[in-house]
């Protein structure tokens, strides 16, 4: 069955991430200064220290890669210094520009385009690798950005995604303590048990699940509740064996080969 593009949900989800930079909260430095993109790449990676434990950035080094929905290039800036031959694709113009000025201030080169990436204008097989960390769960249509991701894949290439867990630790905290999620009011915004999960990597033949972003000190909210959640549940929820939390992950990390 094909299904047909929803324009209206395309342009709504373009227009959200043009007024929308994701992380922006926390920087001090002017946008689009050395100094910005340096704030956000200390800040996600605090956030997200175990990405650098799952993706070995310089692994890619010679290697085509494709980031879907780049934002402003902090992840793919790093695959660029790893030695990987990068291009970048975005919904949003905004995040497209703001991702040149990074490679320029990092003096990177790197292909970036606005493009959607439900279709893109890629050739099949044109990439070793394609990463698209927190982009599914906010795409107008998962399944057709899975069939892209998996056409532009070379033969035993890899992809790279991560997407909500709906089961998890703070989706469950976040109606606790009625404090909505980073993005909440985005036109689409998913999330997906681990089941759900595979039925959306069907397309692959071999891939691994693994959860992963547990809690760690927010420096994003202020107030009560922060100081309660940075003080007490940060260090009594780390202190719970990972066998037993390990699945409760806020992020379904997939890595699938086609």
């Amino acid at each position: 069955m094909v299904v047909e593009p929803n324009n209206n949900l395309h342009t709504a989800v373009a227009a959200y991430w043009n007024e929308h930079i994701h992380d922006l909260e926390i920087a001090t430095h002017p946008v689009g200064s050395a100094g910005f993109f340096r704030e956000l790449d200390e800040y996600r990676f605090d956030k997200l220290r175990y990405l650098p434990q799952v993706v070995n950035f310089s692994g890619y080094r010679g290697q085509q890669l494709l980031e879907v929905g780049c934002g402003v290039g902090i992840d793919l800036v790093r695959f660029a210094q790893g030695g990987a031959v990068v291009t970048g694709i975005d919904l949003s113009e905004t995040a497209v520009s703001l991702a040149r000025q990074n490679f320029q201030h990092h003096q990177l080169d790197g292909d970036l385009h606005v493009m959607n990436g439900e279709a893109m204008t890629f050739a099949d097989a044109s990439f070793d690798a394609v990463y698209a960390h927190g982009v599914l769960q906010y795409t107008a249509n998962p399944e057709a950005m899975i069939a892209e991701i998996y056409r532009v894949l070379r033969p035993g290439g890899q992809a790279i995604c991560m997407v909500y867990n709906r089961v998890s630790w703070l989706n469950a905290l976040s109606k606790l303590m009625n404090v909505g999620l980073e993005h909440e009011d985005a036109p689409v915004l998913r999330k997906y048990s681990i089941s759900e999960y595979r039925q959306l990597l069907r397309p692959f033949a071999h891939y691994q699940i693994i959860p992963e972003r547990f809690p760690v000190k927010t420096q994003l909210h202020h107030g009560p509740k922060a100081i309660l959640y940075n003080s007490l549940f940060v260090n009594l929820f780390n202190l719970l064996p990972k066998v037993i939390v390990r699945p409760l992950g806020w992020h379904l990390m997939a890595f699938a080969r086609k």
